[in-house]
Parts: C-alpha cells; sequence; structure tokens
C-alpha cells in the first residue's frame, strides 16, 4: 500500500509494508527551538520520522548546552564543561536532529533561513514573545515565501501574554495555571509537580496540531500558523475536574496522595514503603473490606455509597491506613491484587523504573548515546509510541553544533565549499 501522491502530501510516497519506513517520512521541519518545551516537540517529530533541521546560534547554540551535568570520556561531570563533554540534556532533547548554525540577526543569515523555509514543510519555534517579529522570521514572514508551511509557536503564557514582563518558566507556568493549587495536602502548601509538566505537555498539544495542520494541508494545499500556550494547556486540563463545585460544597481542593472523589483511591503507608490502592467499584470495595476483616463496613451508611464515602473520606482513609502500616508493600499486593483483584501496585522509587528491563524492551526509556563515545551509562526518554507497519524511535544521537552545517548548506541549498567557508569566516554561520 503507498500513499496517494500529489504535491501536497504529508510526507513523500512510502512502501508501507517497508520496516524501515517512518511515519512522517518526507517532512522537513525547520527547528528553532531551544531549552525543552519546543525542543520536546521538534524531538517527537524527529522520532516519527520527519527530517528536522534544528537551527542553532554560531558558537553558543541552545543554552542546554550548558546545562550540568555533561558526560565525556571521564564519565559524569556536575562541575564545570570540559572540551569533550555534552550535557545529558542536549544528549536526551537533540536525537534525530540535524544540527545547523545560522545567525539570524544578520542579512544573509535571514537570506538563509528564508531559503530553507522554501524547502521546508513545517517550522516549530518557541522564542519569547516578540522575538519572531524582531528577527524577521514571524509567521507573516515565513508565509510570504512558502505559503504551504505549518508554522507551530510554542509559547509560555501566550501572545500577548496576559501578564506583560512575566519570563514564563516552568514552575511560573505551573503557579498561574492552578495546579500547584490541587497539588499537595489539605493542611500544606501548594507544591510544584514533580517533573516540568508544562513544558512536557505544551509540545504534545503542538505536535497534535501539526499533525492536524498537514491533513489539511493534504485537503487544501494551505499551510497555517499553530499556537499553543503552556498556560492554555495546563489550565485545560484543570477544567477536567469539576474543582468549583466541589469548592462550593465544602471539599478540600488539596486532597494529598489520596482522590477523594474516588475513595479508597489513594496512596497508603506500608511496613517499608507505600502502596497505591484504588478499591472505589463495588467489588473492589467489598474485597478491600474482606482483607481488612471489616466486611461489615460495606453496610455503614458512610461508606455504602460513594457519595457518603465522599464526605467521609478521612475516616475511611484512616481505617484503612491502620491496616496498611501493619504489612509489608508486597504482602499487601498479595492480599488486594493477588487474593481478590483489587487493583493494588507498590509505589516504585525513580531509579527502579529507569532501569526496567520491561520499560526498555518497549521502547519507553532508552539509553543516551554521546556521539563519539557511545553508551554512556544514563538514560533518556523514549518514544512510547509503536506501529504495526512502521518504525518510529529517538535512534540517532544527538550531533554536535553545526555539524549538519555542510550538508545542509551544501546538499540542500547547493552552496559551494568556498561559500560555506566564506559564510563561517563572517560568523554567518
Amino acid at each position: 500500500m503507498t500513499t496517494a501522491a500529489n504535491e501536497y502530501d504529508i510526507g513523500k510516497e512510502t512502501t508501507m509494508s517497508d520496516p524501515a519506513s517512518r511515519p512522517l517520512e518526507g517532512v522537513r521541519v525547520l527547528d528553532l527551538t531551544v531549552a525543552l518545551a519546543g525542543p520536546y516537540g521538534s524531538l517527537l517529530l524527529g522520532g516519527l520520522g520527519a527530517e528536522v533541521i534544528r537551527i542553532e546560534s554560531p558558537g553558543g547554540g541552545d543554552i542546554a548546552r550548558t546545562n550540568p551535568p555533561f558526560v565525556g570520556s571521564q564519565g559524569i561531570n556536575f562541575g564545570a564543561q570540559a572540551d569533550d563533554e555534552v550535557s545529558l540534556s542536549i544528549l536526551n532533547r537533540a536525537r534525530n536532529k540535524k544540527s545547523v548554525t545560522l545567525d539570524l540577526k544578520s542579512e544573509r543569515g535571514r537570506e538563509l533561513f528564508f531559503e530553507l523555509a522554501k524547502q521546508s514543510d513545517v517550522l516549530l519555534e518557541n522564542m519569547s514573545e516578540g522575538a519572531t517579529a524582531r528577527l524577521g522570521v514571524d509567521y507573516d514572514s515565513v508565509k510570504r515565501v512558502n505559503p504551504k508551511l505549518v508554522y507551530a509557536s510554542i509559547k509560555a503564557l501566550g501572545e500577548p501574554s496576559p501578564f506583560p514582563g512575566l519570563k514564563g518558566m516552568d514552575i511560573i507556568v505551573q503557579a498561574l495555571s492552578g495546579i500547584m493549587d490541587v497539588t499537595g495536602f489539605a493542611d500544606g502548601p501548594p507544591t510544584r509537580f514533580g517533573l516540568p509538566i508544562a513544558d512536557m505537555v505544551a509540545p504534545l498539544y503542538a505536535v497534535n496540531g501539526i499533525l492536524a495542520a498537514l491533513i489539511h494541508r493534504g485537503r487544501t494545499g494551505e499551510g497555517q500558523l499553530v499556537k499553543v500556550s503552556m498556560l492554555d494547556c495546563l489550565a485545560s486540563w484543570m477544567a477536567e475536574e469539576h474543582f468549583d463545585v466541589y469548592a462550593q460544597a465544602g471539599y478540600a481542593t488539596r486532597t494529598g496522595n489520596c482522590h477523594d472523589r474516588l475513595v479508597p483511591f489513594g496512596v497508603y503507608p506500608t511496613r517499608d514503603g507505600h502502596v497505591a490502592i484504588a478499591a472505589f467499584h463495588p467489588e473492589w470495595m467489598k474485597g478491600l473490606l474482606d482483607a481488612l476483616e471489616q466486611p461489615h463496613l460495606i453496610d455503614d451508611p458512610r461508606f455504602a455509597k460513594r457519595g457518603p464515602r465522599q464526605k467521609h473520606a478521612a475516616e475511611l482513609n484512616a481505617i484503612i491506613e491502620r491496616w496498611t502500616r501493619g504489612l509489608s508493600s508486597d504482602e499487601l499486593v498479595h492480599e488486594l491484587l493477588d487474593k481478590r483483584s483489587v487493583p493494588a501496585a507498590r509505589v516504585r522509587n525513580a531509579r527502579e523504573v529507569l532501569h526496567d528491563p520491561q520499560l526498555h524492551e518497549n521502547g519507553a526509556i532508552m539509553e543516551l548515546e554521546h556521539p563519539a563515545l557511545g553508551r554512556v551509562g544514563a538514560v533518556g526518554m523514549g518514544l512510547p509510541i509503536r506501529f504495526s507497519k512502521s518504525h518510529a524511535q529517538f535512534d540517532e544521537p544527538a550531533s554536535a553544533l553545526g555539524a549538519s552545517n555542510e550538508q545542509i548548506y551544501g546538499d540542500l541549498l547547493k552552496l559551494s565549499k568556498e561559500d560555506i567557508d566564506g559564510l563561517r569566516a563572517q560568523g554567518v554561520i
């Protein structure tokens, strides 16, 4: 089976029975991103098979290139960066990308940029507000040279921002989104989510938008602007739980390790750790109470139905916790899951998860590779998507700054070696 070939196809014609084919084979992406939110988006596109040309500033590149820890011939280093050392952040985020250097502040640099834009399908950027307009590489400018291009923009707080002058770091977005207000314990402070969730969620929406826009282009031949805000993305999640309604009814916003609406549904201490239990289904609730040797509680008006249980969640959780504290995690899982089919799982630590053989087998987590030294004893993100007829994974190591200059400027833009050497001498690349 092959795709229907016309000039507006998402990608070039490929044979789907070819095990090496990738879903986005033939799609070229110009990557103007830095830090995490943007680079994660272009990483996903590269893992799906797009050709990602990452444009970085000559002499420095992405600020993440200076993020410790670093890895080189002497192993992992948390101090100053040595000549042969590469940031683990870059080894993780810059896979499946071709790095070129280009000074977009120079007239010749912008000319080369527009030549690349003419031959590309997608542009992804996450520059600070107003930066693309100041550089002359905003959507309107790019659209004039390539109206078929999908131009995707990730901003922290939107553009224009409702908070002028505020830098939109992940923790700032978490604070403004409300997600910190609903994370933590009722008697404790608002709590930061343990991962940079705003930085990770926004590119997922951006990639969805890019793929939808490419499908639209396949029907109409038109490119378009795709805009995503980290704040919008997190705030939209807040509406999944009806916090305004629960607040009016007097329920606490933060409920710690338990979800009172579904009680019993939470994390409970054991003799040697913690176990997550989900027993809100009537059969699971009955199994849990049997394990507690208190089956009579199933008829207690406080706990018989989910509505009353929510009002008396603290009492029920206290009863459960008195029991769980007397068992080891493995014993508790055996009593609930193995003997009574009640969902229960030991809370694993981060190191266990990152070195889980099954997750490595699935490709969700994978070992990172230094471009010169090979595997470096650290793990990075994998691509947790599987296709029956396509290949997709972050299987190309991150490249050094400007490593693809000759290939892109020579092979794609047809510049001579003398031209490329001259651009390098002038600081344009």
